[in-house]
């Protein structure tokens, strides 16, 4: 038996980039990956002393997705998704469509280089 084809993989996903959604003086510290979904941003703003969260996937093409983020300051309960918290450890994450990633007690007034995750 003897038969010929072609393998062809599949187109290759963009990784999410960040892209200042945060706002102006707002700067990524802190990533975090969501499989084969997206990323989520942790950014801080040394003037105003707040960080700020967002999740972003990796396409913008395709079905309809549930996408969230969220951030508190470590040992806080619940906190909004701009957060002063200079000199705090934080708490944060991100879901998209029920696939859920968290990062805690990270950044605790120290920064990670842009594109490095911590644990």
């Amino acid at each position: 038996m003897a038969g010929t084809g072609t393998s062809v993989a599949a187109p290759a996903r963009a990784a999410a980039t960040y892209n200042k959604e945060c706002g102006t003086g707002c700067t990524q510290v802190n990533q975090v990956p969501i499989p084969g979904r997206g990323t989520v941003f942790l950014t801080y703003n040394a003037a105003t002393g707040k960080n700020c969260v967002v999740t972003k996937r990796n396409s913008l093409s395709g079905s309809r997705l549930w996408v969230g983020s969220w951030i508190q300051r470590n040992a806080d309960l619940s906190g909004p998704v701009h957060l002063d918290a200079k000199g705090k450890c934080v708490d944060w994450g991100g879901e998209i469509d029920g696939y859920v990633v968290a990062r805690y007690k990270t950044n605790c007034g120290t920064l990670a280089p842009a594109g490095q995750q911590t644990r």
